[in-house]
């Protein structure tokens, strides 16, 4: 453990942020295969589990193995499996040229796109945080606010299994003592961040008589305050609640959206959370300054 505590401060800033961002582009190609695969993992058990309920046969299909690493990777149109060069993080989509290589078909732009910031999340929790272990704790709490992102927009869904993880993580991080945050700090911030919108959902249902939010929402707020603390979940949900009031007013302004459809909310709670990571102390200041002008 000395020789390799040794070795990783001892690394030049700019090599470890190489390497970290490297890291993260390999990364962000399996972080594609958990944003596609996962939710239909989580639709096959469910419907697995209603057939079972109710006495139904299960096809052969449904009760085939599915899950992160089968079946292999194929085309979505013509079934081609994907060979490990056409799979080579950004370097494949560019010399496919976006399609797939049997049948022509496009290639989704979320699949570089997530390895490109996926690379520039580990590069920047390098230089931000310096070498050592605080700088590779930010780096997962960024890309798993990636894969949310990512899934929420997607399928409106924010898996516990990603969510409830992350949530322990940060208070573990904390304990640690390489954390961002003292351990009480942690504690009272995942209470306040689960119950803060757990009450905003229960009076606005009061009211409505509608869900405006899901219990995912919830569960990745409470994350957030377990890895950044109790003050900067105001001003994470300030940030989140303007910004998505401004895009939903702009598309449905622009008929992208109808005022039937829902709007994800954890991609805008994990934005806050990105900005919180980098700028805590400055968006703790603008917001009581807000504060204090209201």
């Amino acid at each position: 453990m000395e020789y390799l505590n040794e070795w990783v401060y001892g690394t030049p800033p700019a090599v470890f942020a190489a390497l970290l961002g490297g890291f993260g582009l390999l990364l962000g190609s399996f972080l594609n295969v958990v944003i596609v695969r996962l939710p239909e993992m989580m639709s096959r058990e469910e419907e697995r589990f209603v057939l079972e309920a109710s006495g139904q046969a299960i096809s052969d299909d449904l009760a085939g193995t599915y899950n992160l690493l089968k079946p292999a990777s194929q085309c979505p149109q013509c079934q081609a499996p994907v060979r490990w060069w056409m799979n080579i993080p950004l370097l494949s989509f560019a010399l496919l040229k976006a399609r797939c290589a049997s049948c022509a078909a496009p290639i989704s732009w979320q699949y570089p796109l997530v390895e490109l910031l996926a690379a520039l999340a580990g590069a920047a929790a390098a230089l931000h945080f310096g070498v050592g272990a605080k700088a590779l704790a930010a780096a997962v709490l960024l890309w798993a606010l990636l894969t949310l992102t990512v899934i929420d927009l997607r399928t409106q869904l924010l898996p516990d299994v990603i969510t409830l993880p992350l949530l322990w993580l940060g208070l573990l991080v904390n304990l640690s003592g390489f954390g961002f945050i003292s351990m009480y700090g942690a504690v009272w911030g995942a209470v306040a961040g689960y119950l803060s919108l757990w009450t905003i959902y229960q009076v606005f249902k009061l009211l409505t008589g509608k869900e405006g939010m899901g219990f995912g929402d919830f569960k990745l707020f409470a994350a957030l305050g377990a890895w950044l603390g109790f003050k900067l979940l105001f001003p994470i949900l300030l940030f989140a609640s303007v910004t998505g009031a401004v895009l939903g007013i702009l598309m449905l302004s622009s008929k992208k959206l109808s005022t039937a459809q829902a709007i994800a909310f954890g991609p805008y709670l994990a934005a806050g959370g990105v900005l919180a990571l980098f700028y805590g102390q400055t968006m703790v200041d603008w917001y009581f300054g807000l504060m204090r002008v209201v």
